[in-house]
């Protein structure tokens, strides 16, 4: 018996004798809202999963961890994000949240006017006939959301709202619309992670997995499409991805999300492999022969995506060429009962440039959260000796400095850092210290580099310390370097000149552990600017 045969002859068994025959209703309360938005208002003023909600965020906030301007699931802990979308002026995300009183996968369920202020609604989608509510994506139509997700034990589902907040959702047919193939038909996917789309008059799913058509027969990332034209019956069309040299062996095609991106035409599908974390593909859709020709790749992971790694994305255009995807991001500690986990990224927004390379910048509205600002002016920097900026202190802030790195060989920014330095989490800047490009066409070019080090970020005997999070940026020769700087309790998020992210947790365990301070390396530096606020939280 061939590997293929196996792998789904065992899916096939196991979805056919467990699906159906066990009760899998959830003990959460739930509850039907009216159809129109002061009805909605009305009846969330009083719910009890709001309330619950609210008095939960107020017993987890005493975390010192817990951060201020990040999203956090309101009770207990969070799992990937889900079907982000932008629907009747509002955005909405899901995610795979734990409910205390059934801590099996829900649908969370969040609503934002700025992508940044988040306000909790009930829990969108339950358990029911499937035993959880695993990853997917949503279409947004005029005149609804259609969500299609992974019910594990049943297959890929599909639900339907159309109210004015997604309170309401309907799941079609009641069962699943993908289920796991005879093992006889030598089909080669199995459900998992469902993107859906719209093209004419059919819909089309992307589905995650692998191949393993690698080398000596490992596994590779695969994305499998299906067809429909109701939503109920789904055909196998194929592979979907042409061409792709940017996955490793190894890696498999989970929480995929395939979206036009920028002015041009390109199309980018983001999706996490269990092996090397957050990945994206760029390139071109063959709406003809529906494949996507891969012209370009890369990562949103630098390291590790666990021991406080950047997890799994969700995404959806910003109507403007640019794509937001938001990240969970996984825990670095040992945690007691009843602690959160994880947590989701600030909103990054993925463009491209001239070249059709991916650019990512912050996105959403984050300087409404700007309190207290202290500013820093042009100050050299001596090679080798560190400066502790007085007035510069925070553990929820945001930084916007601008370098001149001269022929400085680094430049070392230390934020979270105690009067002594017991703890403190490093920010390296290597100018033309990343990889060589060099394709014997034109003269060869060195990247430079960004790195957040947590290995120094804790005095905790709790925290997984783990290899910095190193990513390559593409710096011009003479250009200045801008690094854009988001702290928040246990997570530091860099964005350099708006083309590169790294972001890692960091648990520093002192009261004190607040500072920030700057050296160059080898040589002098030069910081041209800095400015700096306190933010505020999005949960008072």
């Amino acid at each position: 018996m061939n590997r293929f045969f196996s792998f789904f002859l065992i899916s096939f068994l196991l979805y056919s004798v467990s699906g159906f025959t066990q009760d899998y209703t959830s003990k959460v309360p739930r509850f039907t809202f009216g159809s129109k938005p002061e009805e909605q208002e009305k009846q969330l003023k009083d719910n009890l999963l709001i309330k619950r909600f609210r008095k939960s965020r107020a017993e987890l906030s005493v975390d010192k961890h817990r951060p201020f301007y990040h999203f956090i699931s309101p009770e207990g802990k969070l799992n990937d994000p889900n079907g982000l979308c932008f629907w009747n002026g509002k955005w909405h995300l899901f995610f795979q949240a734990y409910p205390p009183e059934d801590p099996r996968q829900h649908w969370g369920h969040a609503v934002s006017d700025d992508l940044i202020h988040w306000r909790d609604l009930p829990y969108a989608i339950y358990p029911v006939p499937e035993e959880m509510v695993f990853s997917g994506s949503t279409w947004v139509e005029d005149h609804r959301v259609i969500a299609m997700y992974h019910g594990v034990n049943a297959g890929n589902m599909v639900a339907i709202s159309d109210d004015p907040l997604l309170l309401n959702w309907t799941k079609v047919s009641g069962k699943a619309v993908i289920t796991a193939p005879d093992p006889s038909e030598g089909l080669p996917y199995s459900p998992w992670d469902p993107n859906i789309w719209e093209k004419g008059d059919k819909y089309y799913s992307l589905m995650g997995g692998n191949l393993y058509t690698g080398p000596g027969e490992k596994k590779v990332r695969a994305n499998f499409l299906f067809e429909s034209a109701d939503l109920l019956n789904w055909k196998y069309l194929h592979p979907f991805v042409e061409n792709d040299r940017y996955s490793l062996v190894g890696d498999d095609g989970s929480c995929p999300y395939f979206w036009p991106i920028g002015e041009n035409g390109k199309y980018i599908l983001l999706y996490f492999s269990h092996k090397s974390g957050g990945k994206y593909l760029i390139g071109d859709y063959d709406r003809v022969n529906d494949k996507f020709n891969v012209t370009d790749g890369g990562n949103f992971n630098h390291g590790p995506a666990s021991r406080g790694g950047v997890h799994a994305p969700s995404a959806y255009p910003d109507g403007k060429g640019g794509v937001i995807a938001i990240f969970n991001m996984n825990t670095g500690k040992e945690l007691g009962e009843g602690n959160y986990t994880e947590l989701m990224t600030l909103p990054w927004r993925l463009t491209l440039d001239g070249n059709e390379k991916l650019q990512i910048s912050p996105g959403g509205d984050y300087a409404s959260l700007r309190a207290a600002h202290t500013a820093v002016s042009e100050t050299k920097l001596p090679a080798n000796k560190e400066i502790v900026l007085s007035g510069v202190s925070g553990n929820a802030m945001e930084i916007d400095l601008t370098l001149d790195p001269m022929d400085a060989s680094a430049i070392e920014l230390n934020v979270l850092r105690s009067p002594g330095k017991e703890e403190y989490t490093r920010i390296t800047f290597y100018r033309d210290g990343g990889y060589l490009n060099r394709d014997y066409s034109g003269p060869a070019i060195r990247t430079s580099a960004i790195s957040i080090d947590n290995l120094h970020s804790s005095v905790s005997d709790k925290v997984d310390f783990r290899i910095p999070e190193t990513a390559d940026v593409q710096i011009k020769e003479g250009e200045l370097v801008r690094l854009h700087i988001f702290i928040d309790r246990s997570i530091v998020e860099v964005f350099v000149n708006d083309r590169q992210c790294v972001a890692l947790r960091a648990y520093p365990e002192r009261d004190d552990s607040k500072g920030v301070s700057i050296m160059s390396h080898g040589r002098d530096a030069v910081l041209k600017s800095m400015e700096s606020w306190r933010m505020k939280s999005i949960y008072e």
